[in-house]
């Protein structure tokens, strides 16, 4: 029989990617998820009834538990970033990273992958990353064998990063912190990094992926400018306008009940006065024999929807080389 993981978050950005691979390799995959209905999307991935969405709530042992049984791997995706009700920074990110990984100890499972972030510390002001760090110490607390990954932005056809930026209005991008470093990687080499851990193929340790290039966020998002040929002026905006407006952006999302997101939180903010990029020092892609892709070899794959002729700006960009005779 093939073997079973169960992967927490496998409907998200990142998890459908390790669901796809990890199905394509011949594992069943549970795919444990707040609302199984809003994640058929991964049925697909493999024959009927190879991956299964379940109802999952990584904040209850029994809800944790019930979908670990007879699991021989375990993978936990789960990240927020936006805090909403009891679904905080640390109940999610520290106390649910925790839960599936002690409770994996409990069944016997020796392998564990763990998604975390670049930027994990303990010291950390962004509660983000305060708790990422919280939930690393967490899971090797249990599993000191697990294999935890720390991506910088990930990029992809369902990115929340270039996609935002895209789609922007108006002529002009206002950014916080313009001249920070970010060294994006690929979501499914992210994936692949995950499959050898769940594999038995990475040894245990933490992981820092980064892709090949280091651009500041204005450079990353110049880039994206000239994949959708679009020229827009990028403005860098002081940490404490930034402040400002993520304090009404919050403001707003709270009043909602969540409805709107806010654009900008002011955990971001705080996010944002460092570099995102691999430590000197730190294991890495070359560690698990993988090469990543660079950005410009992926995002005119899925950003040509915002180019002012769509699909066709590349005929109509052909056609004007074309001699009349």
């Amino acid at each position: 029989m093939s073997k079973l993981v169960t992967i927490y978050g496998g409907s998200g950005f990142v998890g459908r990617y390790i669901a796809r691979r990890l199905a394509k390799d011949g594992w069943r995959v549970r795919v444990a998820v707040r609302r199984p209905n809003e994640a058929m999307h991964v049925k697909p991935y493999g024959v009927p009834g190879q991956v299964e969405p379940v109802l999952c709530n990584i904040r209850d042992d029994a809800s944790v538990r019930s979908v670990m049984q007879g699991a021989d791997a375990v993978v936990n995706c789960v990240g927020i970033m936006h805090q909403l009700g009891k679904n905080t920074f640390d109940a999610v990110q520290a106390e649910g990273a925790g839960r599936i990984a002690r409770i994996a100890a409990e069944q016997g499972i020796t392998r564990m992958v763990h998604i975390s972030a670049i930027g994990a510390d303990a010291e950390s002001v962004s509660d983000y990353q305060r708790t990422k760090a919280a939930g690393e110490a967490a899971v090797l607390a249990a599993m000191p064998n697990a294999v935890i990954l720390r991506p910088s932005v990930i990029f992809g056809p369902e990115d929340q990063f270039y996609n935002r930026f895209a789609g922007m209005f108006g002529p002009i991008i206002p950014l916080v912190g313009a001249d920070v470093k970010f060294q994006p990687v690929y979501v499914d080499d992210v994936a692949q990094a995950a499959v050898l851990g769940v594999e038995g193929k990475a040894p245990a340790g933490i992981y820092e992926l980064g892709g090949p290039e280091v651009k500041t966020f204005r450079a990353l998002v110049q880039d994206m400018l000239t994949v959708i040929r679009r020229r827009k002026l990028i403005v860098n905006l002081p940490y404490f306008a930034g402040s400002l407006m993520a304090l009404g952006f919050d403001a707003v999302q709270k009043l909602t009940g969540g409805l709107f997101k806010s654009a900008l939180t002011r955990d971001q903010v705080k996010a944002l006065k460092s570099d995102n990029v691999v430590s000197e020092g730190a294991k890495t892609f070359a560690d698990l024999g993988i090469h990543p892709a660079a950005p410009e070899a992926i995002l005119s794959d899925y950003l040509w929807r915002f180019r002012p002729s769509g699909q066709y700006a590349a005929i109509k960009e052909s056609a004007k080389n074309l001699r009349v005779s």
